[in-house]
């Protein structure tokens, strides 16, 4: 019993506490990122956004939680109702298991698997069928037809954040992140000109600074957010695919896109800004906890999503796929080759 309780029942206890905590310290920063982002918006636009709940608009998520939780759901008469509920379900779980693996400080990691980045790639492959299942489920032409066109969206750009990723493994020689970020800390530009405190210039952003672009982009569009967001472009398309949705389904689908936008900032951080790393080697930078540092760096990430949506105009569907298929896809092509044979010819080989 002894033996049971110290190898199978501990463990799972803390794993259980451990995923409670982060997925709590999730729940409440998507909160206050969505805050932030209408902020951004504000103060683009050179007015207040909220600022009426709360001291300066903090506690508005919430009270919009409260309104959500609280409306009555209604489901189509005609709609399929068990994989109606479901797709909001399978959306939002998702988006919340990618975070089980992503490190935000060293051995700061709820499951520290040695193939982390394939299992990113796999859960975000898998969000697309929450938006085929919500499309579907409605019974109705016009959701379903969005729904098609978001999965031929998410579907495409996933192709280009694939190559990205392999660009990134090609120089690190691992698919453990935990190793991705440690690589950016030895390797790199300052350690061949001689000042490797100068850890800024190891990250990947400056070596690959296009995959940096292609993945940004990216992101934008796997995530539906502008000039992307034909997936839902409330202004016009009343909602895409969620057009039968309400309440506490709509709330999920739109936790589920923000979790996933947050995901995606922590993997452009992780992949191109050194994690928690802090830019130089030296006190009192490296006085800071590294997970204030990945914190930032992702906060910065994000600021670039929340100015993208504020000055970039929402693009045509035909644009669109263009940018991904004819763009981005030979570029991300080209680089991989081009990483391939720089460190072949080299001879410099990941440890």
């Amino acid at each position: 019993m002894a033996e049971f309780w110290s190898d199978y029942l501990w463990p799972l206890i803390i794993m259980v506490a451990q995923s409670v905590l982060l997925l709590v310290i999730l729940l409440v920063s998507v909160a206050y990122i969505l805050y932030a982002d209408r902020k951004i918006w504000a103060a683009v636009q050179i007015r207040r956004g909220p600022n009426v709940v709360g001291p300066w608009g903090l506690l508005q998520s919430f009270a919009d939680l409260i309104k959500f939780v609280l409306k009555e759901p209604v489901i189509p008469a005609g709609a399929n109702k068990g994989v109606f509920l479901l797709a909001p379900l399978v959306t939002c779980v998702l988006a919340l298991a990618a975070w089980a693996v992503i490190p935000v400080d060293a051995g700061w990691v709820i499951a520290n698997i040695n193939v982390g980045i394939l299992y990113i790639f796999a859960i975000s492959s898998l969000a697309v069928y929450g938006v085929i299942m919500a499309g579907w489920a409605s019974n109705s032409k016009y959701p379903f037809l969005a729904a098609l066109r978001s999965a031929a969206q998410m579907v495409s750009y996933e192709v280009s954040i694939g190559f990205v990723i392999i660009t990134v493994l090609l120089c690190v020689g691992s698919l453990d992140l935990s190793a991705i970020v440690e690589a950016q800390r030895v390797h790199g530009f300052a350690s061949l000109i001689g000042l490797p405190w100068l850890t800024i210039l190891n990250w990947y952003w400056l070596p690959l600074f296009p995959m940096l672009i292609v993945f940004f982009v990216s992101a934008l569009a796997e995530t539906n957010r502008p000039p992307f967001d034909l997936v839902e472009a409330e202004s016009e398309l009343v909602a895409g695919f969620m057009v039968e949705y309400g309440s506490t389904p709509y709330m999920m689908f739109m936790l589920g896109e923000y979790v996933a936008i947050c995901t995606m900032c922590a993997m452009c951080t992780i992949l191109f800004f050194g994690g928690w790393l802090p830019p130089f080697s030296v006190p009192p930078f490296t006085w800071v906890p590294g997970v204030i540092w990945f914190v930032l760096k992702a906060l910065f990430v994000f600021f670039m999503f929340a100015m993208v949506k504020a000055f970039v105009p929402r693009y045509r569907y035909d644009q669109l796929m263009r940018l991904g298929w004819k763009v981005f896809l030979p570029i991300s092509l080209a680089m991989v080759a081009i990483v391939a044979g720089v460190l072949q010819l080299t001879g410099w080989v990941p440890e």
